[in-house]
């Protein structure tokens, strides 16, 4: 497992800020959320990409920030939009080859506009198809405004599609659904191949790392096994810390904690085989 952080979590920042503001204080493993469609113009990924080599800062994940239009693009009655939507996300995956990202972000219909599950895999997988056109994997994200807030629906995904269904799970998302991590986790095992994470208390549902209750360690021993080969980036609202060395903090805090569990599961695994 690797941990990392998200330039959401310094929004309105410009991208590029934001990542060099990371990369600039050690932070070797990032999302990138993109904020508008001049993020990704060809000079800017050029810089992206130039700020990622002269740090050594490699990219797990890509987020769009259309997601707001998904609902209406990907998931209604209109088929050109449908088309046009993933055409669209192409730029995206063409993007992300350069940056060497491999995980693009669903959110997906909202839950008031709610359609079937087998019309709602049928425009996912085709987003899917197409991204596997780049080498991309696109991973639906569990958001409680979304039809993916409900661990029932992430799981019919899960019965309808296979192998074919990735998920990022969300804590803070899920916290909001009323849903519990852990169940989520347990339910959803291997197909979840990214994370946000963050704490929770009753002081809020999206808190720094060891502000609130949530059992980190915990949580990361239960995911080793699933997806040892998992992101877990640090995502939080621009309100829920005070400054790039909260984020600095919580990046070293995750990390130490990953290779802790990761040692740990080896010493079991190697003591099982000399047993």
């Amino acid at each position: 497992m690797q941990a990392g952080v998200s330039t959401a979590c310094l929004y309105p920042k410009h991208l590029e800020e934001a990542l060099y503001d990371l990369a600039l204080n050690g932070i070797s493993h990032v999302e990138l959320f993109v904020n508008a469609d001049s993020d990704i113009t060809r000079s800017r990924v050029h810089t992206l990409r130039t700020i990622m080599d002269r740090y050594g800062v490699t990219c797990a994940s890509v987020h769009p920030f259309a997601c707001p239009i998904e609902p209406m693009a990907l998931f209604s009655s209109y088929d050109r939009r449908v088309d046009d939507m993933i055409d669209y996300y192409r730029r995206y995956f063409a993007v992300m080859q350069q940056l060497g990202a491999t995980f693009f972000i669903l959110h997906g219909n909202y839950k008031i506009h709610a359609v079937e599950p087998a019309l709602y895999c049928e425009r996912y997988i085709r987003l899917v198809n197409a991204g596997k056109e780049f080498g991309i994997t696109v991973a639906q994200e569990n958001v409680e405004r979304c039809q993916s807030g409900s661990l029932h629906f992430l799981r019919e995904m899960k019965r309808i599609l296979g192998e074919d269904a990735k998920f990022v799970l969300d804590i803070k998302q899920a916290v909001r659904a009323g849903e519990s991590p852990f169940s989520m986790l347990h339910m959803l095992g291997s197909h979840i191949v990214h994370v946000h994470i963050s704490d929770h208390s009753e002081k809020g549902d999206c808190l720094m790392l060891g502000a609130g209750n949530f059992r980190i360690r915990s949580f990361l021993e239960a995911l080793y096994p699933y997806q040892p080969g998992c992101s877990v980036m640090v995502e939080l609202y621009r309100n829920n810390f005070r400054g790039i060395s909260d984020l600095l903090g919580n990046y070293r805090m995750l990390s130490h904690m990953i290779s802790s569990v990761e040692k740990h599961a080896n010493f079991v695994s190697n003591g099982e085989k000399t047993l």
